[in-house]
């Protein structure tokens, strides 16, 4: 008798929300979003109006730099952590079919990251802007043009870098290996962006933290014009990974 895919989901979820760390990792997501908007935002005020132009939503959501970072940590583990148990041969006796598996961790890890991503992006925007109009400078209201678009497109920039993340782990196996080359790909790439030749340049207009996360800002990018067609490049890049990562779950012996 075959298992409805939804039992798999909830058997995920159940083994993920059991672990502290998960909560641990959702209450410093918070933390230190929160925390980091609070900064910026007052630092903002003192600087003000800056040497570029005035965006105060991309500002209230600078956050995002840190949260994709530690929305990756669930992201890895919902598959490294049971690799680094043994408890991976148990989940595969439990659903032979490798794929189903899979499916239901990353099923897991994207709602998660979705969830929480998008909650604090708007709590990150509510508390940002409340920080500028403290200082009685222009700030943003959700119902301004592109405001809306961005703090929805930071919440699904934060889910895909989970699923990003999740896809690393399923590949290497190791939490530390897929953290480390998750960071490199969001933060080294881009800081090195400079070095690389001209015909590699145009995968920037869908790397994370550049092109990609052009859908935060309001005021519109001339590097980056588009950018919500840079967002669905940098889904469709995830999307490949994924796919590596289902052929290389598959093929292997746990």
């Amino acid at each position: 008798m075959s298992v409805p895919f939804t039992r798999s989901v909830r058997a995920e979820w159940v083994k993920l929300r059991s672990l502290r760390s998960t909560w641990y990792t959702l209450a410093c997501l918070f933390a230190a979003g929160l925390g980091i908007t609070a900064l910026a935002l007052n630092a903002a005020a003192k600087d003000y109006p800056g040497d570029e132009p005035w965006d105060p939503t991309n500002r209230s959501l600078t956050s995002y730099v840190v949260a994709q970072l530690i929305l990756g940590v669930p992201g890895i583990l919902v598959v490294t952590g049971e690799h680094a148990t043994g408890l991976m041969q148990t989940s595969l006796l439990a659903t032979p079919r490798r794929h189903r598996l899979l499916a239901a961790k990353l099923v897991v890890a994207v709602a998660i990251a979705l969830l929480s991503g998008q909650v604090l992006m708007f709590a990150a925007f509510g508390l940002g802007q409340a920080v500028l109009a403290a200082h009685g400078l222009p700030h943003a209201g959700i119902g301004d043009p592109g405001v809306l678009s961005a703090v929805t497109g930071g919440g699904v920039y934060l889910a895909a870098i989970a699923l990003l993340a999740a896809g690393l782990g399923t590949i290497l196996r190791a939490t530390a290996g897929a953290l480390a080359t998750l960071v490199g790909i969001v933060f080294l790439v881009p800081a090195l962006a400079g070095l690389f030749p001209a015909w590699l340049r145009d995968l920037f207009l869908y790397w994370p933290t550049l092109g990609a996360s052009a859908v935060l800002k309001t005021v519109p990018d001339p590097d980056f014009p588009h950018p919500w067609l840079n967002l669905a490049g940098m889904c469709a890049g995830v999307a490949a990974v994924l796919a590596v990562a289902f052929v290389v779950f598959h093929r292997r012996d746990v």
